[in-house]
């Protein structure tokens, strides 16, 4: 009896998912961005101006995909790559007007986007979903998935 329940519960989750991935997808598209230089552009408003093997470290991913994420993001105008001021074999990645307008809108869009979801929803509900969806998150971490940063 469980099992159908269970079932139906990660139904419902599998479809959250694909429905929130291809939004985020067809929106960062809009924007000329794909969700690994979002990621980085994420990394680099949380940590500020960074070395690019400092955003590897933070991200978890292999320098070089740095690199080449760090190379789009310069080519597109969102990020600057400046050489180190204490070590010229390595790279500073600092915003660029048009980088920290992008990141700003991506906030007030998540903030939006949250207010959307949730602000019709009871208080008591809310406060269920969030303690539901820590148990599921907490449930993956104990099976081993984590964040990728």
């Amino acid at each position: 009896m469980d099992d159908a329940r269970f079932a139906a519960g990660l139904d419902r989750i599998i479809l959250l998912t694909v429905l929130l991935n291809d939004d985020m997808n067809r929106g960062l598209a809009a924007d000329g961005l794909t969700p690994s230089r979002t990621s980085l552009l994420w990394t680099l408003r949380r940590l500020g101006p960074s070395a690019q093997k400092d955003l590897a470290a933070a991200m978890k991913i292999a320098p070089r995909t740095v690199t080449g994420l760090v190379d789009g993001l310069v080519a597109t105008g969102f990020v600057s790559r400046e050489a180190y001021p204490d070590d010229r074999r390595a790279f500073l990645v600092t915003f660029t007007a048009k980088g920290l307008t992008a990141i700003e809108k991506l906030e007030a869009d998540q903030r939006e986007f949250g207010r959307q979801l949730f602000a019709a929803m009871p208080s008591e509900r809310f406060d269920g979903l969030m303690a539901g969806l820590d148990d599921v998150l907490a449930t993956l971490h104990a099976l081993g998935l984590r964040s990728p940063f």
